[in-house]
């Protein structure tokens, strides 16, 4: 919606084609519904949360950056808010809302809208025409742009169709992988924690630690919550991984010794089991006890100072072993896409058929959570839309 908005803002004459019955269907899911628009944040800002080919977003990010959608909302008359993290929200919190205001912007300069209209293949001709076959038959355009997302909730429509056109039109593609998404680990003690919620922990996976302190919920099979989504976009295509839990991200290993040392010494002849009601919720007190090795009847007065220091390892390192993903169905993005280095990151379009534009996840870049992947799409869009439009009159 952006790239046709902003292309036909440029001159063009342009038709969406939608294979939805409605406009915006992924948008409305995004935020829980209330569609974290992007992040109030500069340029490098959003750079740096960019996790896959960060400098090859320079340009789009220049071109539209966090300060410049805002105003481009506020101006469709979409009042926004910024929350914790710098998350700006529609204040209405209804992702719908951002669709209107993206329809009026399309309608504004005459962008035709074709709903229920599948694409079947893009082909161009020796004249450089694009023929684009559809359900509803055969259109042609001087120029494209294919903005049709990834492989996540593809009850949404993002079935991959962008990375069959673009190989199609000779773009090779980077291995696709779910993103931002909950994981299955091989751990079975998980299951007994279903439903546990874990606030203030941090996490360290592939050697990157997070600096933020987060919030991480135990599932059936695994684990999900803010900061596993975030540690999954750096391992979803390096799985199995261990993924680390500092439970008391707040003391430093000698802190904590000494926090325990404490504990056990106001209440010397309690079992092991029943001295850390004041150090860990009451539901993964077992779990700990287990996983210690120390004997939960064993009296705290007789725990030596080797136990102690397994067990303050124990709660700054819980280890965990990812072995999968929960899949596209419950991914955020799609990790992986059409390869960099075939488009020219000043102008989105491809180095391989002049005339075709990428735009959004069908590129091989994804970022964190916190709104910074729809800046990504809004960038990439406007960017596309302005080189495209531009240079073309139908």
């Amino acid at each position: 919606m952006m790239a046709a908005g902003t292309a036909a803002a440029y001159g063009a004459s342009v038709t969406l084609l939608e294979k939805n019955e409605k406009l915006g269907k992924k948008l409305f899911i995004t935020g829980k519904g209330r569609c974290n628009v992007t992040n109030n944040t500069d340029v490098q800002g959003l750079i740096s949360h960019t996790i896959s080919n960060p400098r090859f977003m320079q340009s789009a990010f220049h071109a539209l950056n966090s300060q410049d959608l805002m105003a481009f909302f506020e101006n469709l008359d979409l009042s926004l808010k910024t929350e914790q993290g710098w998350r700006v929200f529609p204040v209405s919190d209804k992702a719908g809302h951002v669709t209107d205001a993206l329809a009026a912007y399309m309608q504004k300069f005459g962008v035709k809208v074709k709903l229920n209209c599948t694409v079947h293949d893009v082909k161009t001709t020796s004249s450089k025409i694009f023929e684009i076959k559809t359900d509803k038959g055969l259109l042609k355009a001087d120029a494209a742009i294919i903005a049709t997302g990834g492989l996540s909730y593809p009850s949404t429509g993002s079935t991959g169709d962008g990375y069959r056109f673009a190989q199609n039109l000779g773009h090779s593609i980077k291995p696709t992988y779910p993103s931002l998404v909950p994981l299955t680990v091989a751990e079975s003690w998980v299951s007994t924690l279903e439903g546990l919620s874990l606030k203030n922990v941090k996490c360290t996976a592939q050697g990157i630690l997070s600096n933020e302190v987060g919030e991480m919920l135990f599932t059936q099979t695994g684990v999900t919550g803010p900061l596993i989504l975030r540690a999954s976009a750096y391992l979803s295509d390096k799985l199995p991984s261990a993924i680390k839990i500092d439970l008391k991200p707040g003391l430093s290993p000698e802190q904590l010794d000494a926090r325990v040392l404490r504990d056990f010494s106001e209440s010397p002849n309690k079992s092991f089991a029943n001295a850390l009601d004041g150090l860990l919720p009451k539901r993964l007190i077992e779990t700990i006890v287990q996983l210690s090795t120390i004997p939960p009847e064993k009296k705290v007065n007789a725990i030596t100072k080797k136990e102690r220091q397994h067990l303050t390892t124990l709660l700054k390192n819980l280890t965990l072993t990812a072995i999968k993903t929960n899949g596209y169905k419950e991914a955020v993005i799609t990790k992986g896409g059409v390869h960099v280095k075939e488009i020219n990151p000043s102008t989105l379009m491809s180095k391989k058929t002049p005339g075709l534009f990428f735009a959004g996840e069908v590129i091989d870049v994804d970022a964190l959570t916190g709104g910074y992947n729809l800046q990504v799409a809004f960038s990439t869009g406007y960017l596309a839309g302005k080189c495209a439009g531009g240079t073309q009159n139908d």
